[in-house]
């Protein structure tokens, strides 16, 4: 009798699980009563014939983030869940997560430098504005293009502003000049001065990083030349506020740093929470890259990007 009770339990089970019958069609097809079939399911459980398993893509993104912490020395490590491994979706999700995380964060009196870049531009217009006072918003570099390319720098710092009800305080600059002697010169003046400084008093600092492959952005923006191009493709893995850096976090080249406007990577690692934001496999390097040079505490990452990360080791 026992074992014509579990044959039929386990039959009831494969119609119900795994043929998605519902248990009246189960009845209405063994010609048992309905209430019959229930109990011959929960039989089939109780004794270990069903066995349900749920795939939680949340399950394990807490223990990527500490992991991710223990390896790059990180204040905080947000793993931010993502259906599929594309890089607009991903964007999609860590923009979301970076806007809520900010509007968390950022509290009366602070200071917030701003980058940009399309994830910061994403993360600006999911922002929803919030009830605070004295907050000061500042562009960490500056955002204006040799090229008709746009780069949403001021829609970027405009949202920013926005959402913390103040002013945007623009650095209204090529980011790159043509020379150092020049760049010099222009951080004397007093209002380039004065927003120079701000964002070294930032004390929230939120930004991504840029690759050195041939569609990046800085490399499209008339910037460089080709030589210079060439140099960065081979030296460096990514920029930072258009700072370029190697695998170790070093600058790539002094020569174009020297021509930079904006923020020093080395002022970075003073700021209380140095916010990194990026994901996608293509920005691992300069990821990897940015973390072991310490310029950030704070990192918001997609869990496919994260788990790549942690078994990356440079070359």
């Amino acid at each position: 009798m026992d074992k014509d009770k579990q044959q039929l339990s386990v039959e009831v089970a494969r119609l119900y699980y795994q043929s998605d019958y519902s248990q009246q069609e189960i009845a209405n097809k063994l010609n048992i009563s309905r209430p019959t079939i229930s109990r011959l399911l929960k039989y089939a459980k109780e004794k270990g014939f069903v066995q349900i398993s749920i795939a939680d893509p949340f399950a394990d993104l807490d223990n990527v983030g500490n992991l991710l912490k223990e390896k790059y020395n990180l204040l905080e490590a947000h793993v931010v869940f993502s259906p599929v491994p594309e890089y607009a979706t991903i964007t999609e999700y860590i923009s979301k997560y970076a806007a809520e995380y900010m509007e968390k964060t950022v509290k009366n009196g602070d200071i917030v430098g701003v980058s940009w870049g399309m994830t910061m531009y994403e993360i600006a217009r999911k922002i929803v504005p919030q009830h605070v006072k004295g907050v000061e918003v500042v562009q960490l570099k500056g955002g204006i293009s040799h090229s008709s390319v746009n780069t949403y720098a001021n829609e970027t710092i405009a949202l920013f502003a926005d959402a913390f009800q103040t002013t945007p305080r623009n650095l209204p600059l090529p980011v790159i000049f043509d020379n150092a002697v020049t760049k010099e010169l222009v951080e004397q003046d007093r209002h380039i001065h004065h927003i120079i400084e701000m964002g070294k008093q930032a004390n929230i600092a939120i930004f991504t990083v840029g690759t050195v492959r041939d569609e990046a952005l800085l490399f499209r923006l008339g910037y460089l030349d080709k030589d210079e191009t060439s140099l960065l493709k081979k030296q460096a893995v990514g920029d930072i506020c258009s700072r370029f850096f190697d695998g170790d976090g070093n600058i790539s080249s002094e020569e174009i740093n020297k021509r930079t406007i904006g923020i020093e990577l080395e002022e970075l690692k003073l700021k209380k929470r140095s916010i990194l934001v990026a994901g996608g496999n293509r920005k691992i390097k300069a990821i990897d890259g940015a973390l072991r040079g310490g310029y950030a505490n704070v990192l918001i990452i997609d869990q496919h990007t994260a788990k790549e990360l942690l078994h990356y080791q440079k070359g």
